[in-house]
C-alpha cells in the first residue's frame, strides 16, 4: 500500500470525528447550519433540544408539547435516589459538577429507565396492532407475554408514592389539545389508554398511568426513539439535581449519609462472637 501524502493524512484526521451537528471555525459557529447568532433570542431551549436531536427546528406546537413533558420531571424530592445522591455528594466535598455526575449515573434501568421501557412497549403494540387493529387486545397480548417472561410490572404505570400521579392528566389534556391542533396524531395516547385498560383487566384493579407513562406517550407522539426518551428525562431531572446540590451546598453541612445518625440501621448478621484461634478456623 503506497504511503499517504500529508494532505491525505490531514483529510483522514479531519474526518476522524465527523459530525453534522455543529460547524465551528474561528469567529463562526453554526448549529445544524443555523448561525448561532441568529438562534440566540429566537429559539427556545426545547426547540434547541429538538434541533440538536432531530436536525430541524420543531413547529411551535411540537416545541410546546416537548417543553410541557420536560417540566414535571425535574424533581421528586430528596427521597428520589438521584436527588439524594446529589445532596450527599455535596456534603462529601464534591463540587456541583461532581454531584450532578454522581446523581445522573444512577439514572439507569431501575431508577430512570421506565420511560424508555414504556416507549418500547408502546411501539411494540403499535407495530403489532397495525393501522386499523384493535389496541386493547393487542395491548393485552403484549402484557401477557411480558408477564410470562417474568416481568412483574408494566413500566409507566402505578406509583409507589402516588395513588394517582398528579402529573398525568394535565399532560394528557395537553396531548388532546395537540391532537386537536393537528400537531400529533393521538395514536400513542390511545395506546397508553389501551394499556391501562388491559392492565386493569389483568390485575383486577386500576393501575393508573404515572409520569413515565404519559411522557412516553408524548415522546412517542413526537417521534423520538425510546433511548432518546431516557435522555430527555435525564435532561429534565438534571435541573432538580442541580437545584438540590446547590441548596445543600449553601447549608455547609459535612458528610451527610442517607439517614440521620439518630436512627439506627438494621443489622441482620451473626450475633457478637469471639474470633477463633487460627487452628480452629474454617472448621464447621
Amino acid at each position: 500500500m503506497p504511503a499517504k501524502t500529508p494532505e491525505e493524512i490531514l483529510a483522514d484526521a479531519s474526518a476522524w470525528w465527523d459530525t453534522s451537528l455543529i460547524d465551528v471555525e474561528p469567529g463562526k459557529i453554526a448549529i445544524r447550519g443555523y448561525p448561532v447568532e441568529e438562534l440566540i433570542g429566537n429559539v427556545r431551549f426545547p426547540e434547541m433540544i429538538w434541533l440538536m436531536l432531530r436536525g430541524e427546528l420543531p413547529t411551535p406546537g411540537q416545541a410546546d408539547l416537548l417543553e410541557a413533558a420536560l417540566v414535571p420531571g425535574v424533581d421528586h424530592g430528596p427521597h428520589a435516589p438521584s436527588i439524594a445522591i446529589s445532596r450527599m455528594a455535596v456534603t462529601c466535598g464534591l463540587p456541583v459538577n461532581g454531584a450532578m455526575a454522581s446523581a445522573i449515573n444512577v439514572l439507569d434501568d431501575v431508577h430512570g429507565g421506565a420511560g424508555q421501557q414504556c416507549m418500547e412497549v408502546y411501539r411494540a403494540i403499535d407495530a403489532r396492532a397495525g393501522a386499523g387493529g384493535d389496541l386493547v387486545p393487542t395491548a393485552s397480548a403484549v402484557l401477557r407475554e411480558r408477564m410470562d417472561a417474568g416481568e412483574k410490572i408494566m413500566p409507566g404505570f402505578g406509583h409507589r408514592f402516588h395513588p394517582i400521579d398528579p402529573r398525568t392528566e394535565p399532560l394528557f389534556r395537553l396531548v388532546a389539545q395537540a391532537v386537536a391542533a393537528g400537531t400529533v396524531t393521538g395514536r400513542y395516547a390511545a395506546i397508553g389508554r389501551a394499556v391501562a385498560t388491559a392492565l386493569e383487566a389483568a390485575k383486577g384493579r386500576p393501575i393508573p398511568m404515572n409520569i413515565d407513562g404519559i411522557t412516553a406517550v408524548i415522546f412517542c407522539e413526537l417521534g423520538f426513539e425510546p433511548e432518546l426518551g431516557r435522555g430527555l428525562f435525564i435532561l429534565s431531572r438534571s435541573v432538580g439535581i442541580l437545584a438540590h446540590a446547590w441548596e445543600q451546598k449553601q447549608r455547609g453541612r459535612r458528610i451527610m449519609g442517607p439517614m440521620t445518625p439518630q436512627i439506627p440501621y438494621r443489622y441482620s448478621g451473626p450475633a457478637r462472637r469471639p474470633v477463633p484461634p487460627p487452628a480452629k478456623r474454617g472448621r464447621s
